[in-house]
């Protein structure tokens, strides 16, 4: 997995990292290993010497001599300094909320003086908003009592190691201001209105590279800021744009990193987030997740809050990948090559999004289809866009006229729009990108709201005879 090259934080060593433990998280940046016994002295109470740890559910220092007492809870390290507070750590992380284990630490005060690990806060158990996986961090802790009474706890109460570490307590970790901050959301849009798009066609060949960078550098073209995701391992979106990177998709997946780290401004108001073949191990990541097919949405929504449009180019194929592409996006480009086997392929991206839909409960549809690779002198060529016109209405978008400049474009790094402005092909990519603003600013779900009020289940219910030959339909077929 190399391609980052490191200061280990606890000894100093230069190296480049290689496993997933040696990257990590904390106190909002990362710390990184050169070695396992570099990140054990880490645990241990890091560089200083000081050999102990605060416990995160109590507060308490100690020594964690034991594994045990070292967990990873949504990716952070966490320390325990008992089992109790192991548990009450693990129990945060699976949605249960902290005033419940609150009344639930109450309940034995009822039948005497408890001790040890099993002191309650007294009084009942207040319901807190903090989302489990998100610890506070130990100065923000409020004193557990005059939370589950209602009233504010005094200063003084809330970090006293002392005096837990003699009363035992377990404290309930809560946030100042109400809950723990959250990470931004994207901004509420209608349904359907592109904003994430993702360039998605099963068949291979059809032109989905060339048009997400297309796309993409059009909007940025128009003075929208832009994030443009290759989710495909072949990175043949970086190609195309002459741009490298020692940082990719993966290590946003896999490792953790910051979606900012990894991108890279390729033009103005454009940035990339760039895969390679390193992409291709993800899927074993992926498969071995809760809620698999969200990953990539939970790394990218914080992140893509910050942009006006977000284009993802996928691969040829129904990958967990693309999965996780179609779960993120809200609406769909396919390019389809003008000819009878890249229709076929459109079937199979209408099944897909109605699966989206109906099994992961996620309303992505699709917002158009692209004939691409148009030669008007062939007959099947204005056969397959008569017949898409047909099928999908006004959701079939002009042609992209056939051109040798669109293939020699990504040998010299460059864009339609840099290396051949002003050609039939660069007109045809502006004007699906005006399309896309026009469909935004007026809350549309298509290309023009006359086009199907549902889009998902039009394109659906109409899509299954999408597989015609071209010019059945003219010959009465």
């Amino acid at each position: 997995m190399g391609g980052i090259s490191e200061t280990c934080s606890v000894c100093g060593t230069g190296f480049e990292v290689q496993f997933r433990y040696q990257m990590e998280e904390k106190d909002g940046g990362f710390s990184f290993f050169c070695s396992q016994k570099c990140l054990e002295k880490s645990q241990l109470g890091g560089q200083g010497g000081a050999a102990l740890a605060t416990c995160d559910a109590c507060a308490k220092r100690f020594p964690p001599d034991l594994v045990s007492q070292v967990l990873y809870v949504a990716g952070r390290r966490h320390y325990a300094c008992s089992l109790g507070c192991r548990t009450q750590l693990v129990r945060e992380a699976k949605g249960v909320r902290l005033g419940d284990i609150a009344a639930a630490a109450a309940a034995p005060a009822e039948g005497g003086t408890p001790t040890g690990d099993e002191a309650p806060p007294a009084g009942g158990g207040s319901r807190s908003a903090v989302a489990a996986g998100e610890p506070a961090p130990p100065a923000a802790r409020a004193g557990a009592q005059g939370e589950a009474t209602g009233r504010a706890a005094p200063a003084a109460s809330v970090a006293r190691p002392a005096e837990l570490k003699g009363q035992g307590a377990v404290a309930v970790p809560l946030s100042p201001a109400g809950g723990a901050k959250r990470p931004a959301q994207p901004p509420q849009r209608p349904a359907g209105v592109p904003r994430c798009l993702a360039v998605f066609n099963h068949k291979g060949g059809t032109g989905k590279t060339t048009t997400a960078v297309s796309v993409a550098a059009g909007l940025a073209a128009r003075d929208k800021r832009v994030l443009l995701v290759d989710t495909d391992a072949q990175g043949n979106v970086s190609v195309s744009l002459g741009a490298g990177a020692e940082r990719s998709l993966y290590h946003v997946l896999v490792m953790g990193l910051r979606v900012a780290d990894a991108t890279k401004t390729v033009r103005p108001n454009l940035d990339l987030l760039p895969s390679n073949e390193t992409l291709a191990a993800a899927e074993l990541y992926l498969a071995g997740r809760q809620n698999r097919d969200r990953v990539l949405s939970d790394r990218l929504s914080a992140a893509a809050a910050e942009y006006d449009y977000v284009v993802l180019d996928c691969s040829p194929s129904l990958s967990l990948m693309n999965q996780n592409a179609l779960v993120f996006a809200d609406s769909v480009l396919v390019p389809v090559a003008c000819d009878y086997l890249s229709l076929v392929g459109v079937r199979q991206v209408i099944k897909t999004v109605k699966n989206v839909n109906a099994l992961l409960h996620h309303p992505v549809q699709i917002w158009g289809v692209l004939p691409t690779f148009y030669d008007g002198r062939a007959k099947i060529a204005r056969e397959a866009v008569s017949t898409m016109k047909q099928h999908f209405g006004e959701r079939c978008l002009a042609p992209i006229r056939q051109a040798i400049k669109v293939k020699e474009a990504p040998a010299q790094g460059q864009t339609i729009f840099e290396y051949a402005s002003g050609t039939p092909a660069a007109d045809d990519y502006l004007a699906v990108v005006d399309r896309i603003i026009e469909s935004r600013e007026r809350g549309t779900a298509g290309p023009e709201a006359g086009a199907a009020r549902d889009g998902t289940a039009w394109s659906v219910d109409r899509g299954d005879a999408a597989t015609e030959r071209p010019g059945a339909a003219a010959a009465g077929a």
